[in-house]
């Protein structure tokens, strides 16, 4: 009946209210659980989006390098825009680790503390309600036992006057004595009866409102607050997912933006800008003329100036009766590669062209730089000249002067470059200076002291398979000098200043150097590294003062450094 009477209330003893306590409190453990468990979430998303910005940043182009020079090619530019999105995409897993700490973490936290000053309090008040039932049934007992000990108080203080009224032995002021004790012995049992039905009636409607009123009140409360705990467990599991929702759609976007890098990239226009980066400009070698060795011919032993050696018939009588070599065409290499002549010289036509074309446009900008100083200070100047106490006039000048004489400078420059441009598109006639020293084959001065030798060109396949031998004709003319001192090449170092080393190398593999330039190497010989492989796929090596070409690179393995001395 009693349960029925409390409805939906938890419980109603003293036994259920430890277990409450209990239960209570494992509410309250598994809300820091959670709590424990969010935090960890958000550490991880803090330290998978630095992750991915470290990422991002590693692969990104360094300035001055090689690989911002590829940028051009939509592949790379493709690339960087992926990386660029993917930052972008590191920084929403920052977002949810932050909202994750604003939403949930931090709020829980404050709830907590809330959720235990509540608890505390109503079990502090079902103690209270609990100690004073306690305290009142006490009383009870102890007027029970009160009333039962007067009660036979008064009993035997009534026989012992009964025994002394019938004992004639017995003085009347003994009975009367007697009689007065029983009378007085009844009346604190009357007492003692009614005390005791006082807290009787005390008792019970203490209890009554103890197990009808208070305890179901706190219980009551402690239902309410157990509710809202998991009420507010729940809010925070679907605040958890929706931080994430929320972050989606930027996410897309930057999915998007990959998807759209990827379908970018356009094979055809890579190829045309590889075609613009290195088209040299050079002709193709013309017809090899044919040469009959039949009975009565003489055979010639000059190179024809349409063979390989002499690609756009630049062969040029030289004043001794000899030729100035020519290019060699398919194989051009130049020992000032590195470090080449201020009007890029060195350079094939095209390139040359671009590269002026390139420090043009630098110094133009530098010039505009200076000039929008200098009409700054000008303008200082004058505002120094109305009001002389902001400034004196005079302390500009020296900086002015200076401007100018940058700017003259700068425009110096300009005009020479420009000649240089002009010369190579034709605008201009060509400079009296003599031949450029370019790669190319040994020409005879004395045609009875060459000899010919004509090899198959060998089309030699790399182990990672690159070709890297690119003549693609069918001979190979080697002319040797025998007696002639003088010869315009760049592998000869006589009126050269030696290369430095700048470290070592290791062949990996046997290389056969018939083309002109190359160097043959063994297998395991150790060599010098003098110039690096500047994206031709070609390293220059050297392997004593006397000895020194250009190896492929993917057949040595290079160890470079900075104080190696020279050989």
């Amino acid at each position: 009946m009693m349960e029925e009477r409390m409805g939906n209330c938890w419980s109603y003893t003293k036994d259920q209210f430890d277990n409450l306590e209990k239960h209570t409190q494992s509410g309250i453990e598994f809300v820091e659980r959670y709590s424990k468990f969010v935090k960890e979430r958000s550490d991880i998303e803090i330290s998978y989006a630095k992750q991915i910005r470290n990422l991002s940043k590693k692969y990104q182009p360094k300035k001055n390098s090689r690989e911002e020079e590829e940028n051009k090619y939509t592949s790379c530019r493709a690339f960087l825009s992926t990386l660029n999105e993917l930052n972008d995409y590191a920084g929403q897993h920052e977002v949810i680790a932050e909202n994750l700490t604003s939403q949930i973490i931090t709020e829980l936290s404050r709830y907590l503390t809330e959720l235990k000053a509540e608890r505390k309090s109503h079990f502090h008040d079902g103690r209270k309600a609990q100690q004073q039932i306690e305290s009142l049934w006490k009383q009870l007992e102890s007027s029970k036992r009160r009333f039962e000990r007067d009660c036979k108080e008064a009993d035997r203080a009534q026989q012992y006057f009964e025994r002394m009224d019938a004992d004639i032995n017995v003085t009347k002021a003994d009975v009367e004595k007697a009689r007065q004790q029983a009378q007085m012995r009844h009346q604190i049992a009357a007492d003692s009866k009614t005390e005791y039905s006082n807290y009787l009636t005390k008792f019970n409607q203490e209890q009554n409102e103890h197990y009808y009123t208070l305890i179901p009140n706190i219980f009551q409360k402690l239902q309410e607050m157990e509710e809202r705990r998991i009420e507010r467990v729940g809010v925070s599991m679907k605040t958890y997912a929706e931080v994430d929702r929320e972050v989606l759609p930027i996410v897309g976007k930057c999915l998007d933006g990959m998807t759209k890098a990827a379908e970018s990239i356009e094979p055809k226009t890579d190829s045309k800008q590889v075609v613009e980066s290195y088209k040299s400009g050079f002709e193709p070698p013309g017809d090899v003329e044919f040469e009959d060795y039949g009975p009565g011919q003489t055979m010639k032993r000059t190179v024809s100036e349409t063979s390989l050696s002499n690609s756009r018939g630049e062969a040029k009588e030289r004043p001794g009766g000899g030729k100035s070599k020519g290019k060699l065409w398919p194989f051009i290499k130049n020992k000032n590669k590195g470090s080449g002549p201020e009007d890029f010289s060195h350079l094939p036509p095209e390139q040359r062209r671009k590269k002026l074309q390139a420090k043009i446009d630098d110094i133009n900008k530098d010039i505009q730089k200076e000039m929008d100083q200098k009409d700054a200070l000008t303008k200082m100047k004058g505002v120094y000249e109305k009001n002389p106490q902001m400034g004196d006039p005079a302390s500009v000048d020296p900086r002015l002067v200076e401007m100018a004489m940058n700017i003259e400078k700068l425009q110096s420059e300009v005009q020479k470059f420009e000649g240089w441009l002009a010369e190579v598109e034709g605008r201009l006639p060509s400079r009296s200076d003599p031949p450029r020293r370019q790669s190319g084959l040994y020409e005879s001065q004395n045609s009875n002291s060459t000899m010919v030798d004509n090899n198959c060109a060998q089309d030699r396949e790399s182990p990672d398979g690159s070709y890297t031998e690119e003549q693609s004709s069918e001979t190979q003319v080697k002319v040797a000098i025998a007696n002639t001192p003088e010869f315009d090449d760049e592998f000869d170092d006589g009126d050269e200043e030696t290369l430095p080393t700048i470290g070592t190398c290791k062949a990996v593999y046997s290389f056969e150097g018939h083309n002109e330039g190359t160097i043959s190497v063994t297998e395991g010989e150790l060599l010098f590294v003098i110039e690096q492989d500047k994206g031709d796929g070609w390293t220059r090596v050297r392997r004593n003062v006397e000895e020194e070409g250009y190896v492929p690179t993917s057949y040595v393995e290079v160890f470079l450094e900075t104080n190696t001395k020279d050989s």
